[in-house]
């Protein structure tokens, strides 16, 4: 990127930076998720690193916070209390210790102490003679608001601090004193000490849900996370709204010097006097013990009652921490290592039309590479041409992206503030871009209205795209499961002329393959063993992979219950279909017209004929889950949604797509979205990964 490039993102980014920093610190509320504006105040910070003749006083890098609400006096933090900058990677980690490197004498070995970064909301307490004397917020890092009457309602917090006895002191010394000036230290526990520390106040994952589920029953709008639920709460000027809301507190940083010489002692002193601080904080020797540390940390998190978004780096060695100094607003010693995102920032590069099996056309987004949930993605689905009119996005805008457990990447936000002008608009297909036939939009049934679809679909049902999408997902791995026949190979078996149908599949013969480009007699005979070895199926499997429209996993299972045999399902009548509990007027037509087409009783005839077998269908065994409906919804620690699902299954359970009054449980894993939010409305009883387990194994 050139310096005038450079110039013209960080005139923008700083403007989208300072208005969303402004809505969140002073007015409470945000239109962005919290990941998106890390990754734009991260590359703002990575330009202005590059480029720092470009670092103006007004940069959003260079202050903390925004301004103290009207309501609260002001208070002055000496120090400032500063910001923390993000790294997301081992390498951007090592980036920042070679950094600090360079700034200390070339032998100096770094030890860091390890903090949970909470997803809460930070203050500072100022204790005079013992006794809580002034709670603040950070405000813009160097004035904050007074809220010492809120502060006083959370429990965790000590009205009064700890009067140590001279023995605890001597075991204290004992145990934490390495380094510490002993008798400096006693002096400062002989009397009532005043000191200032400063910590994180925060909402427990219990408390939120419970207020989110008041919130909706009244009809209000629910809180987005945990911290903005902190957030407006520590800022109610009526402390009883504040203490119905049940907050939490750690400290993290001992402003006072009790003669300290490590981060570690810190926390040791803290917890001396009375202070919370949280037990799973750790020294770690290295970087690589510090990556160690957080990947620990990340695979306990969903088991944690709080939300945390990764861990806090500290320069463990005092005098090191403050040689280090500061720059900008953000001190040198400590940095943020972040979890993976679930949401980020990129640039829309172009929009592609892929081709389904029912022959709907999905505009798929090209975008600048991102890291989402611990995985570099390039591609985003935008649904239909209706979500990009909603979303207004253009092929050049700068867009906010998700990725929430195993769902494919969407973009959910265009950011216009960073446009340039050079943004183009995504063009909507009229005719399909494999075989040239008329795109239309079909008609839909909702309630007793026919409306046009959302998606539009190529008006050629012997399309080439999707024959090819029909055959990809019939040999997939929870239909047909043929090792080794991937799209690539698809494309090539029908070009050749090899296939047209999934049953094509089973006549095909060594020989066939051979002399193919990318096989050799080996592969021809191990795709042909494949093929062979997958003759023999099971009746979910076989209704699942003949791609019947809106007929998924779930459906195929409970189809496979109520009717035992493809022949009885085949010949089910409309009220048959109608009458079974699980299914939709819509999936019942679908079904029914299925079976009742020739060229698809014709598919069915042809795979009977050419060997494939269905196994007797065996109905689980009534279990513990029978009649039970579960829906999944954010990421599980332990679990794929695939194998949650299986288990579930297994018990005599159903697993749902969607939260309704008739579901019996939401299992809630970490970054749950709007089915959460669906849960608490209709009053579901929700349960996270623990609890889930406990389930499973019949506790």
């Amino acid at each position: 990127m050139t310096k005038t490039q450079a110039a013209l993102r960080i005139i923008k980014l700083r403007e989208v930076i300072e208005h969303e920093r402004y809505l969140y610190h002073v007015l409470d509320t945000q239109t962005m998720p919290e990941a998106a504006l890390d990754k734009l105040k991260h590359e703002l910070y990575t330009l202005e690193q590059e480029f720092p003749e470009l670092i103006t006083p007004d940069s959003p890098t260079q202050r903390v916070g925004g301004e103290a609400l009207k309501g609260f006096k002001k208070v002055p933090h000496a120090p400032p209390m500063l910001s923390i900058e993000d790294v997301f990677s081992d390498e951007e980690l090592q980036d920042w210790e070679d950094r600090n490197q360079k700034l200390v004498a070339p032998n100096t070995r770094f030890v860091y102490y390890a903090e949970i970064k909470m997803d809460g909301f930070a203050v500072s307490l100022e204790y005079e003679n013992g006794v809580l004397a002034c709670g603040s917020t950070r405000g813009d890092g160097k004035v904050g608001e007074d809220v010492t009457q809120n502060l006083k309602t959370i429990d965790a917090i000590p009205l009064r601090l700890k009067e140590p006895t001279a023995h605890e002191v001597d075991e204290f010394l004992k145990r934490y004193g390495a380094g510490l000036d002993a008798r400096t230290f006693r002096t400062f526990c002989a009397k009532p000490i005043s000191l200032e520390a400063r910590g994180e106040c925060f909402m427990s994952k219990k408390i939120f849900e419970a207020l989110n589920r008041v919130a909706l029953k009244n009809g209000e709008e629910a809180f987005a996370n945990p911290r903005n639920a902190a957030a407006g709460s520590i800022r109610q000027l009526d402390s009883s709204v504040m203490h119905a809301r049940k907050l939490d507190f750690y400290a993290y940083a001992l402003v006072t010097d009790l003669g300290q010489v490590t981060h570690e002692q810190e926390h040791e002193i803290m917890k001396f006097f009375g202070l919370k601080v949280n037990p799973l904080c750790r020294v770690c020797k290295n970087l690589k013990e510090m990556s160690v540390y957080r990947d620990e940390i990340m695979k306990k998190r969903e088991k944690l009652p709080y939300w945390i978004d990764g861990v806090v780096v500290n320069v463990q060695e005092e005098e090191l921490f403050n040689r280090l100094g500061v720059v900008g607003k953000t001190s040198r010693a400590m940095i943020a290592y972040k979890f993976p995102a679930e949401q980020g920032v990129t640039k829309i590069k172009m929009v592609h039309w892929q081709m389904g099996r029912t022959g709907a056309l999905t505009p798929v987004a090209t975008m600048e590479p991102v890291q989402l949930a611990g995985s570099t993605v390039t591609h985003a689905t935008l649904h239909n041409p209706d979500e990009i009119e909603r979303l207004g996005l253009k092929i050049g805008d700068t867009a906010v992206v998700e990725k929430a457990g195993d769902i494919i990447p969407k973009v959910i936000q265009v950011l216009t503030k960073l446009r340039t002008g050079h943004e183009k608009r995504i063009e909507v297909p009229t005719v399909c871009p494999l075989c040239h036939s008329r795109i239309e939009r079909r008609k839909i049934t909702t309630g007793k209205k026919q409306e046009d679809s959302s998606a539009i679909y190529c008006s050629n049902p012997r399309c080439f795209g999707q024959e090819k999408e029909k055959i990809i997902h019939f040999v997939s791995k929870k239909a047909f499961d043929m090792d080794g026949l991937g799209e690539k190979i698809v494309e090539q078996l029908i070009e050749e002329g090899l296939i047209q149908t999934p049953a094509d599949l089973f006549i095909l013969k060594e020989d066939d393959l051979k002399d193919l480009e990318r096989f050799a007699e080996k592969s021809a005979e191990n795709l042909v063993q494949s093929i062979e070895k997958s003759k023999h199926t099971t009746l979910p499997r076989f209704i699942f992979a003949l791609g019947i429209p809106h007929v998924g996993e779930e459906t195929a299972l409970d189809l496979s219950r109520a009717f035992g045999t493809l022949e009885k399902l085949s010949n089910a009548t409309r009220e048959d279909l109608n009458e079974l509990p699980n299914l939709g007027p819509v999936i019942s037509k679908s079904l029914y017209e299925y079976f009742h087409e020739t060229e698809h009783k014709k598919l069915i005839g042809d795979l009977l004929d050419r060997g494939v077998v269905i196994e007797k269908f065996l109905a689980p065994k009534k279990g513990p889950f029978d009649g039970k409906t579960f829906v999944l919804t954010g990421e599980l620690a332990g679990f794929t949604r695939e194998s949650a699902s299986e288990k579930i299954r297994a018990l005599g359970g159903h697993v749902a797509g969607s939260v309704s009054a008739q579901t019996d449980y939401v299992v809630a894993g970490e970054k749950a979205g709007s089915k959460l939010v669906k849960a608490q409305k209709l009053g579901v009883k929700i349960i996270h990964e623990e609890a889930f387990k406990h389930l499973l194994a019949g506790r």
